[in-house]
């Protein structure tokens, strides 16, 4: 008779050249989770694989260190993967796609990879002094956004984001897609910062005058495009077409439709940097935290 499954998490990062979720067969592009359970079938399990990925992106978006968990049940007589089995395993059958296992670890079978998620962090990277795209370098391309029209205002952004740390509904900054509507709006923003930035290869130094400068989130979990509208409301503010003070009052309204639609930073420069759990829930599974999933018991996560 066959033993229950290991459970993992393992995390990974990707470049975006399509969204990080599951895509059907009739999809033009294929989605990095597809790519993640074709290798798994390689290690020719005795049932399906499913990865359960924390944090879902966008066409275009890219991660630094995403994360997911999996069963993996083997045929009866063979031990369960370890860690370095599995990362080494699953980055041998990924070669070539721009996806990379970073690790591998044995966890509690209530483990779940977004519902006990303590936190995610993203980074949104900007690139100033390019008055056209051909002036973006050509490491820098697709991994960041030039907005047009000159150099930004930074510290009107800088107290432009300071109204949007702490709890609030934010409604406005969601997607105006209908089936967004179904999430509560309410979200705390731990942290949002403008910091200077630095390109991929440390500096260009044959492309003077350019300044790159990174919006870096914190939060539990995101609406859907959240980060990336924030971050085009931002740079509204630093281009002048916002005042601080208009950012507050959109917030105020609840409305997705009053943010315009040119408004929402192109997904390139977005990047997920990581995910981070709770030592306790990343707890091995002889630990005696089996009968919680995330601190929350069993009846209370059902509910």
């Amino acid at each position: 008779m066959a033993g229950a499954p290991a459970r993992y998490l393992v995390f990974f990062q990707y470049f975006g050249t399509s969204g990080v979720m599951e895509t059907k067969s009739d999809q033009a592009l294929v989605g990095v989770q597809n790519y993640l359970e074709k290798a798994a079938e390689q290690l020719k399990p005795s049932a399906p694989i499913k990865f359960h990925i924390s944090s879902r992106t966008d066409s275009g978006v890219h991660a630094l260190a995403n994360a997911a968990h999996l069963d993996i049940q083997r045929a009866p007589g063979r031990a369960p993967f370890t860690g370095p089995q599995l990362l080494h395993g699953l980055n041998h059958f990924l070669k070539p796609e721009p996806i990379r296992i970073l690790s591998a670890q044995r966890v509690s079978s209530t483990f779940h990879a977004r519902f006990c998620a303590l936190s995610r962090t993203y980074i949104y990277r900007l690139l100033l002094g390019c008055a056209h795209r051909s002036q973006i370098p050509v490491f820098e391309q697709d991994l960041c956004w030039a907005p047009p029209g000159g150099p930004l205002d930074i510290p009107a952004m800088r107290a432009a984001a300071r109204l949007l740390l702490g709890t609030h509904d934010f409604s406005t900054f969601r997607s105006p897609r209908p089936e967004a509507a179904a999430q509560s709006p309410v979200r705390t923003l731990q942290l949002l910062q403008l910091q200077p930035g630095h390109g991929l290869l440390g500096q260009h130094h044959l492309h003077r005058g350019l300044e790159f400068w990174e919006v870096k989130v914190k939060s539990k979990s995101f609406l859907y495009r959240q980060v990336r509208r924030m971050v085009g409301a931002l740079v509204a503010v630093g281009q002048g077409r916002l005042a601080p003070g208009q950012l507050q009052q959109l917030l105020e309204l609840r409305d997705p439709r009053a943010l315009p639609p040119h408004a929402t930073a192109p997904p390139e420069g977005l990047f997920l940097h990581s995910v981070e759990y709770s030592p306790t829930d990343l707890a091995p599974p002889s630990a005696p935290a089996e009968e919680e999933l995330c601190g929350l018991s069993r009846k209370e996560f059902i509910t």
